[in-house]
């Protein structure tokens, strides 16, 4: 088959299941480092449609969060098969992994896939704590309710302060939204905190830095990602 990917994790995940299938891959596609001969086709909000086209894919593969529903429009009135996936929490992840690479590809259910349910049906919490967790700054946004990163961090015994707002990525000034928190969570992406860009504005929270891969992909890093956050997690608490 031929494959164009038009999310970071799902090429990842198709690219070490079976090598060689992926024609096309965005620009935010980093892992794994060796895509073989895949083209580049923009980005996952600003696809080039004819581009894409051009590949002649068997398949498109997206996601209802990641890519806008006019070029998943405009690439089905073109022709091409597209398959969305809808990522909300860690089951449905590793059930909508199951049906691109099983049910789409024809492949064999990949370890690395049963590793990562057995590594988070063993993750243990580092405690029970409250924290706020920013992806973007100028203006400031927060993770708000239903997110596949605000499961993970409830599954290692960390709650999302705001979880319960009727918004899935709030708007709100740094000091309101970590009002009550225990801790506040910095990814490095989609915005890059850093420990000198970030933390500064929570005085007096501890801020743990985690890996935006193991945090918001959904692919082999969850297979890893239990371990890499709680770490990450205990080195900010102390």
């Amino acid at each position: 088959m031929r494959v164009v990917s038009l999310v970071p994790s799902l090429t990842e995940a198709v690219a070490v299941s079976a090598p060689g299938l992926l024609v096309g891959v965005t620009d935010w596609c980093t892992h794994p480092a060796d895509l073989g001969g895949a083209v580049r086709i923009g980005g996952t909000k600003n696809p080039d449609v004819r581009a894409v086209l051009g590949l002649r894919p068997d398949l498109v593969i997206a996601n209802e969060e990641e890519n806008r529903a006019p070029d998943l429009a405009a690439l089905r009135e073109a022709g091409a098969e597209v398959l969305v996936t809808e990522v909300r929490d860690l089951p449905q992840a590793l059930s909508e992994l199951d049906r691109v690479l099983v049910g789409a590809l024809g492949l064999e259910r990949p370890g690395w896939l049963t590793d990562a349910a057995e590594a988070w049906a063993r993750a243990e919490p580092v405690g029970e704590l409250t924290a706020v967790v920013p992806i973007w700054r100028r203006p400031w946004m927060v993770l708000g309710r239903d997110t596949f990163a605000g499961d993970l961090l409830a599954r290692l015994g960390v709650r999302n302060v705001h979880a319960g707002h009727a918004e899935r990525y709030r708007r709100m000034p740094a000091e309101a939204a970590a009002h009550g928190c225990d801790l506040v969570v910095l990814p490095d992406e989609p915005y890059r905190f850093t420990a000198g860009d970030g933390p500064e504005a929570f005085p007096g929270l501890p801020a743990a830095l985690v890996s935006g891969r193991h945090l918001t992909w959904y692919g082999p890093s969850l297979a890893e990602a239990p371990a890499v956050l709680a770490a990450a997690l205990g080195t900010a608490l102390g």
